[in-house]
């Protein structure tokens, strides 16, 4: 089976390569680094559950099969999930859950590679995060570890947790949890700061919910203390760009010389035609992201 890229929409300030996104941050503008190939999935929302609205629930493990064939066809570095890995039905029963995850984490994990998954508001909705935790794997991440970092092909990847209430509380939202209430901890900003700081290399955050203002309707979809985040990542002088999920749309920002992309939801629309994944390439210099299916791929210079 050939898998089309869909080159329907681009963002074009300058001439590039087509079907790429081109990132080009001065500070490493004459420092190429080796290039690392990931792919990314966000938002499969995987569940034995009806349809409802545009989320077809049980129609994702096709999707996330067809995406992992697609990555060891590739050779992709690693792969990422950039959160609401599953979902729950209507029950909301934590066995019933438990068990959604681990058939999801199943396809994932014939992924023949790396792979690492970023904590979504749906992956605490009636199990908590240490059950979740609990059954996936980062690769060569401690089990109890949300948010991490990891180096592969000479540049440094970050994984972020912002499922945290005001007062420093893990989201667990079967017990009242607000999913508008989404923070990083002072203790996970300390972290940042400190891993930023060892760091040499051209880096690459991962976040499910935006570091930038995203209102959707009456819904408040973005981390609150957003500010406070993205002043440690300006500072480092080292972070290009971060990639988001949550919002089930695409878009791209561009805020003091870093760069905001959000990713389409894969449980989003019926069948396989509409899948929803890409394939990012990074070399410290420039940024492709080739999208699949649904999602776009972009092209900017800057």
């Amino acid at each position: 089976m050939r898998f089309k890229i869909n080159r329907r929409k681009f963002i074009t300030l300058s001439g590039t390569a087509a079907g790429a996104l081109m990132i080009t941050p001065q500070l490493f503008a004459k420092n190429h680094h080796r290039p690392v190939r990931f792919g990314v999935i966000t938002d499969s929302h995987y569940a034995d559950r009806d349809d409802g609205g545009t989320r077809f629930y049980r129609g994702v493990l096709d999707k996330i099969r067809e995406s992992i064939n697609v990555f060891n066809k590739e050779k992709v570095d690693f792969v990422i999930h950039l959160g609401d890995f599953k979902d729950e039905d209507l029950n909301k029963n934590s066995e019933d859950t438990l068990s959604y995850l681990k058939t999801i984490e199943a396809e994932y994990a014939k992924y023949k590679g790396p792979r690492f998954h970023c904590l979504g508001n749906h992956d605490v909705d009636s199990i908590t995060k240490q059950q979740f935790l609990a059954h996936v794997e980062n690769t060569g991440i401690a089990k109890d570890k949300s948010f991490y970092s990891f180096d592969n092909q000479d540049h440094h990847f970050v994984v972020l947790d912002a499922n945290f209430d005001k007062n420093d509380k893990d989201h667990f939202f079967k017990e009242g949890a607000d999913f508008q209430d989404v923070n990083i901890p002072e203790s996970q900003l300390k972290w940042l700061k400190k891993d930023l700081k060892k760091t040499k290399l051209p880096t690459i955050v991962f976040c499910h919910h935006p570091l930038f203002e995203y209102n959707k309707g009456e819904y408040v979809l973005h981390v609150s203390n957003r500010l406070a985040v993205r002043e440690i990542l300006e500072k480092s002088g080292k972070v290009n760009a971060v990639i988001h999920g949550h919002v089930h749309e695409e878009t791209f920002k561009e805020i003091n010389g870093i760069h905001y992309i959000t990713q389409l939801g894969m449980v989003d629309h019926e069948g396989l035609e509409n899948n929803s994944f890409a394939i990012v390439e990074f070399d410290g210099a420039t940024l492709a992201l080739n999208g699949y299916k649904r999602t776009a791929s972009k092209k900017i210079t800057v």
